[in-house]
């Protein structure tokens, strides 16, 4: 059985960064969804924790000490921030609780852990009632390919899929929609025509400068019925 990492590399990360458009798009879907106490999961080297420094608490985890202390380097001296080497499965991470988080991050991860259910499980149990769980996950198990197998990923979700591990976990459905819709089928070609094994860092470059500002505007006004990833928001009953 293959042991995949929860988070991207550091390398990955940190390439991540160059798509500047797609990962501001994610943010605004993001960030409208969440409240003051903030549990960020995968945080990776923080570049989405840094959008979460105006919160009342943000606690950032990652299975890599090396990510969690790359992110310490980078913000130093938050009273707010609270960095922790911790996986979303076990016991240590169910005892957030006493924290009272009204909110756990998980972008881009849950597809990385086997026990999916045991994750959202965690999630619920640290979140104070009326909490909410915010993923994007990537979509559509027809899209599997050879750079979702080397980047760690047990699977892709639908919405039926998702909806139904979530409630397996106790959570109602808060929202469920599916966002780019571009990027399925360069998604699609890559896998099953290219059968590339690792993302292109010039097809990253084009799609993030030329298509994501038009398309995410886009599917502001006309929600896709399919896309790339999944924007999840799940509810604490």
């Amino acid at each position: 059985m293959r042991q995949p990492p929860v988070s991207y590399t550091l390398e990955d990360q940190e390439r991540m960064t160059r798509a500047k458009n797609y990962f501001a798009w994610q943010s605004r879907l993001v960030m409208r969804e969440i409240g003051r106490r903030v549990v960020e999961i995968g945080c990776g080297v923080g570049n989405f924790t840094e959008m979460l420094l105006d919160r009342d608490l943000v606690i950032a985890l990652d299975i890599e000490p090396a990510c969690v202390d790359r992110l310490k380097e980078r913000y130093p001296g938050r009273d707010n921030l609270c960095a922790l080497a911790c996986n979303a499965e076990g016991p240590a991470f169910r005892r957030l609780a006493s924290y009272q988080a009204d909110s756990c991050v998980c972008l881009n991860v849950l597809e990385h852990i086997e026990d999916d259910l045991g994750a959202l499980e965690g999630m619920r149990s640290i979140l104070s009632p009326g909490g909410v769980a915010v993923l994007i996950v990537p979509a559509f198990p027809a899209l599997y390919g050879p750079i979702d197998g080397n980047l760690g990923h047990y699977r892709r979700y639908t919405r039926a899929s998702i909806s139904r591990v979530a409630a397996q976990a106790g959570f109602r459905i808060k929202k469920a929609r599916y966002m780019n819709t571009l990027g399925f089928f360069g998604w699609w070609v890559n896998a099953h025509v290219l059968k590339r094994e690792a993302q292109s860092a010039r097809q990253i470059a084009i799609f993030d400068r030329y298509f994501v500002p038009v398309m995410s505007a886009v599917e502001t006004v006309i929600q896709p019925f399919y896309g790339q990833s999944l924007l999840v928001v799940l509810e604490k009953p």
